[in-house]
């Protein structure tokens, strides 16, 4: 068997979410308080306690997300004896969930990621005006037709493909016009949905190019490591090792494409065949399966997630 680690994005998040890892495993908890501490904020309690528009504030929502990753990664080294380096092939995030990917892979420290999670959030809400930017999901194109669809539909504004999440699932984002028009042009050229998102902000489109400009100058200082396991990044739809080359990645991820499908694609490609999305929900699960049919895919987010993997990895 060989194994991805993959991380959660934006829209896994739910009031509650690691809670029972916290209250089951110390090493979980701790994970929790560095991540408060980092934030001087009691993000824990917001996680665990709500309310829900607090928490799914994109500057909440970021760090929360990673918090509840990596207490889970923590969990599984304690409990499972999981060592990255030798267990896993690659490790990859949707978004910021590749800031998870890197913590994990001791990339960054887990404070760092926090603190660099709440600047992320911070300048990629406050990049576009409220109202003004938008994000719609072309569900049932190709991504082809779902890139050729934002392209006409930019007439002169912004229309970019922000996810190819596989599955014939793309999602493209810019100014509220454009890609309301390419909702339109989707659905004439027999888009199964073509739906607007309730988002906050237009993310992974040229509009964030202020939110890439924070982000270059808070990753010039911060200390990245070479990672233990490969990283797949966004961008690349490959492994990036070199800090610099990481840095740069994660800069260009603000207003680039998450190549997702390409992403899993190449892991798959390489002979991984076992994936684990690590943290909050099943999103990247399900993602997974359509992407790579001939692959397990399993969520490792609850005590009992933890026990169950254990036991895969001790078959």
């Amino acid at each position: 068997m060989t194994r991805a680690f993959v991380f959660p994005g934006q829209g896994s998040q739910a009031v509650g979410m690691g809670k029972a890892l916290a209250e089951a495993f110390p090493q979980a908890r701790a994970v929790f308080d560095e991540v408060d501490e980092a934030l001087s904020q009691k993000l824990s309690a917001l996680i665990w306690e709500g309310p829900a528009e607090e928490l799914t504030l994109t500057a909440n929502t970021q760090p929360a997300l990673m918090a509840v990753s990596l207490a889970a990664i923590r969990v599984l080294e304690a409990e499972a004896g999981l060592d990255l380096a030798r267990d896993a092939a690659f490790v990859a995030g949707h978004s910021l969930g590749e800031y998870s990917a890197l913590a994990a892979a001791r990339s960054l420290t887990v404070a760092d990621t926090a603190r660099l999670l709440r600047i992320r959030g911070n300048a990629m809400q406050n990049a576009v005006p409220v109202g003004q930017g938008a994000m719609a999901a072309l569900l049932g194109l190709e991504v082809d037709a779902a890139v050729a669809a934002a392209r006409e539909a930019a007439q002169g504004e912004v229309c970019d493909p922000a996810n190819d999440n596989g599955g014939a699932q793309v999602v493209v984002s810019g100014h509220r016009t454009a890609v309301e028009r390419a909702v339109k042009i989707a659905q004439e050229r027999g888009a199964k949905r073509a739906v607007m998102l309730a988002v906050s902000a237009p993310f992974h489109c040229a509009l964030m190019a202020p939110a890439a400009d924070a982000m270059r100058a808070a990753l010039a200082d911060v200390a990245v490591a070479t990672p233990v396991v490969p990283v797949v990044a966004n961008v690349e739809a490959g492994p990036v090792t070199d800090p610099d080359r990481i840095r740069d990645a994660l800069v260009r991820q603000v207003t680039g494409t998450v190549r997702w499908r390409e992403s899993v694609a190449y892991m798959a490609e390489r002979g991984v065949d076992a994936f684990y999305e690590v943290g909050a929900g099943k999103v990247l699960t399900g993602l997974v399966k359509r992407i790579a049919p001939g692959a397990s895919a399993a969520a490792v987010g609850t005590p009992d997630d933890v026990q169950a993997f254990k036991a895969s990895l001790q078959a």
